[in-house]
């Protein structure tokens, strides 16, 4: 066979893959395999077309933009094509972009670019008729999309009316709708509860929600679109630069990206994709990467467009955060509280720039969810410092010998048998802390720098201490002794001294770091700190009744039964008057008067990211003061702490007039409040 006709097979091929990739993804909304290998076909058809351009077809996936529009709408033609955008996946590739534009512009000036976070949802196309929305399509195949001008109607981020008078008679306003990372965990979460099928990424989810046939479920969705560009203007003016056109729209009632900057060359775009890929995670929505487009409209005409993308944009992509792989095998851990967390041992794979080889599989729910089986070919995602998890199987890849996971019916780790109670999904090993896992998970929690701050305890050294039998409880941390310690690996005279002084510092503590370090289960650093406040003391607390407990903020039926359960139990009586035999004490907290804490009966909401603390850390300060934190805004929250990142909760309380805050101002405001109490 000849050199073309290897290719040809190989490119005919690769276009079947192609197509029904796209065809999966524009028209099913259920890609099979992540955008990474989605990119690694493309790219390889586009390298095959450029070496044999006598192979290259019309209808070739890479002479178009997406694929056949669905039947169940009504086809619209856009005014101005919809095209996409070429993808750089290195810097190097942007400088060459760079250089392709000044060697057209024939202009050895810097460019000045403008930048955007490249969101993962749905591009949409808007019209607008002497101010007033008449229509919105989706992308399509780019040329021709689908009307869903009732669904996009329902979504508050489109604006109905356009603000002010001073606007072209007809504006195609372009944009991505996307759903907020918070909203699709809380979508996802009620379609399990309902047992209706999840989706597997916040994009999918836009899709879906956004090809309703009925706009009242699309309007129960937690969807929000934010401009990018105008596509067609005609009467009135706008601004020659593509910045400015987006203030303008902003001027005009429609969310813009809190990102967008200008930057000067390719150094700047290059600084610019690292400062937002350090944001990443951090952020309320999910990006893929960044979009560089000639901020200056005249340089955007000079240099025109090639078939299916302008010139004068490109998109830099972050490394996958997707990617597939072999499950080869699985594993069973053992937790602090006794449950059993099946992992996937994987072939392993590059993911967001760090090589996977495990992966969480959550629990026996999860397994039947997913459908997967040992030797299945996987894709997994990682989001940041997030656990690696198994989202999906690519079961047309399914070897005929796949194994079914069984999960065990004897802990991994001792003999105990586990079960799995009636009002869980969670199996659990029934030994408690006499199963050798759950004795050490349980000491390394206690020690942590949230908990009893045992500065050089370190989970390496808790294991040893097991394995040597010199800790079989918590409380025997506290009996340790400098010479057996300094007779450990990696462990000297001048080291054991330091670890026995910090265990003695470590005795003075407060009742809310003690409660966290008892390790009750699902009682986390806020829980901890409402139950100290609400009962004062100790035996307060141990006393308590279910009932009693549920008047504690934030404790309901299930972590109220957990208290009194852990309190009542003989072996948990033994180990805390151990510990306070030990000398381990806190402060007498006096009652308070009524009426004392300074934010009674007001209620807050947190979103977006702080930078100087944890939102657990921000919660108890502020439950501390007498506040209730909850996670949704609505007409009865009194204020909402935005930082960077803040999506839908900052636009509703935009929407109801509700005081915001950033975290310069609630840190000042909080310590203010905290002074005077």
């Amino acid at each position: 066979m000849s050199p073309l006709e290897k290719a040809q097979a190989r490119v005919r091929e690769l276009r079947e893959q192609i197509n029904e990739h796209n065809y999966r993804y524009h028209v099913l909304d259920d890609p099979e395999v992540p955008d990474a290998e989605y990119d690694r076909l493309t790219q390889e058809l586009q390298a095959l077309e450029a070496d044999f351009p006598s192979l290259v077809t019309s209808d070739s996936p890479t002479q178009r933009v997406g694929d056949t529009p669905l039947d169940a709408f009504t086809q619209v033609k856009h005014k101005a094509p919809m095209l996409s955008l070429e993808n750089a996946f290195s810097d190097q590739e942007l400088e060459a972009f760079d250089q392709r534009l000044h060697e057209r512009l024939d202009d050895v000036a810097e460019i000045e670019y403008a930048c955007e976070p490249k969101y993962d949802g749905i591009a949409v196309s808007l019209l607008y008729e002497n101010g007033k929305l008449t229509r919105g399509a989706t992308r399509g195949d780019g040329a021709t999309g689908e009307d869903i001008t009732q669904n996009v109607r329902t979504i508050n981020t489109i604006p109905l009316s356009l603000r002010g008078d001073r606007f072209p008679a007809l504006l195609e306003v372009r944009g991505e709708i996307y759903m907020p990372k918070a909203g699709f965990e809380k979508l996802n979460i009620q379609a399990l509860s309902e047992g209706t099928k999840t989706f597997a990424n916040p994009r999918n989810a836009a899709a879906g929600s956004l090809r309703q046939l009925d706009p009242k479920i699309t309007e129960a969705r937690p969807l929000i679109m934010c401009a990018y560009s105008v596509g067609v203007s005609d009467g009135g003016s706008l601004p020659d630069k593509h910045a400015d056109i987006l203030q303008q729209l902003r001027d005009w009632g429609f969310l813009i990206s809190e990102q967008l900057a200008v930057v000067s060359g390719v150094l700047g775009c290059v600084e610019y994709y690292s400062g937002i890929a350090e944001k990443r995670n951090g952020l309320a929505y999910e990006i893929d990467g960044v979009v560089f487009k000639v901020n200056r409209l005249d340089l955007q005409q000079q240099l025109g467009f090639v078939s299916r993308a302008p010139r004068w944009a490109i998109a830099r992509k972050f490394p996958a955060q997707e990617e597939m792989t072999v499950l080869n095998d699985v594993e069973f851990q053992v937790g602090r509280t006794g449950a059993i967390t099946p992992v996937a041992k994987l072939e392993p794979v590059l993911v967001g720039g760090v090589t996977i080889s495990n992966a969480s599989l959550h629990n026996k729910d999860e397994i039947a969810r997913l459908g997967v089986k040992i030797g299945d070919t996987v894709i997994v995602r990682r989001a940041g410092d997030v656990i690696p998890k198994v989202v999906k199987v690519v079961t047309s890849r399914r070897p005929e010998d796949a194994e079914e996971i069984q999960f065990p019916r004897i802990c991994p780790v001792c003999p105990a048998a586990i079960e799995i109670p009636e009002d869980e999904s969670i199996a659990r090993c029934t030994a408690g802390l006499s199963c050798g896992a759950q004795l050490k998970e349980s000491i390394k929690h206690f020690c942590s720098r949230q908990a009893m701050d045992i500065e050089g305890l370190g989970d390496k050294l808790v294991e040893q201490f097991v394995d040597q039998k010199l800790i079989k409880s918590v409380a025997d941390i506290y009996s340790l002794e400098a010479e057996p310690v300094a007779r450990l690996e990696r462990l000297g005279e001048k080291s054991a001294a330091n670890l026995v002084a910090a265990i003695e510092k470590s005795k003075n503590t407060t009742l809310p770091r003690f409660l966290y370090a008892l390790g009750i289960r699902e009682v986390g650093q806020a829980t901890a700190l409402a139950l100290a406040n609400y009962f004062l003391t100790l035996e307060l607390l141990a006393e308590a009744s279910e009932e009693e407990l549920q008047n504690v903020p934030d404790v309901g039926p299930v972590v109220a039964k957990n208290i009194v359960e852990f309190m009542h139990s003989s072996n948990n009586k033994a180990v805390i008057s151990a510990l306070l035999k030990a000398g381990v004490k806190w402060p007498k907290v006096e009652p308070p008067e009524v009426d004392q804490l300074p934010l009674d009966g007001q209620t807050i909401v947190l979103t977006g990211t702080l930078n100087s603390m944890s939102r657990d850390d921000a919660k108890a300060r502020l439950v501390a003061l007498g506040a209730k934190v909850v996670g949704s805004v609505s007409a009865k929250t009194d204020k909402v702490v935005a930082g960077p990142g803040a999506g839908s909760k900052l636009v509703k309380a935009q929407d109801l007039g509700i005081e915001v805050v950033d975290e310069d101002a609630f840190l000042a405001w909080v310590d203010e409040l905290e002074a005077a109490h």
